[in-house]
């Protein structure tokens, strides 16, 4: 897919951005992120990773824009963190035992 950023044409594949991100570490989220395999990696970290241009060049718009349409999922500065069940010791134990003990509080 053909695509602009920070005035650049770029032609970009969504197993050339997979590939681009393979082994790069995650930094803190702050705002908004896009989800690549199961990672959620800052907006400008992953532009900067796919266009080699300084962060200050391009909008976070820009790149969340691109993401989407190569199919990522893009979350919003302001979209709270899908929530996840937090299990207690005894069940996590229980978990990975494969124990027959129910897992719900």
């Amino acid at each position: 897919m053909r695509c602009v950023i920070a005035r650049f044409p770029f032609d970009l594949s969504k197993s050339g951005v997979l590939a681009s991100m393979k082994g790069v570490k995650p930094e803190p989220v702050t705002g908004e992120s896009v989800l690549i395999g199961r990672r959620h990696y800052p907006v400008k970290q992953v532009g900067e990773v796919i266009t080699r241009q300084d962060r200050r060049d391009f909008t976070s718009g820009e790149v969340t824009r691109a993401m989407t349409r190569l199919g990522f999922t893009c979350r919003g500065a302001h979209e709270p963190a899908p929530a996840t069940r937090v299990l207690t010791p005894l069940q996590t134990a229980s978990a990975l035992l494969g124990s027959s003990m129910p897992v719900e509080p």
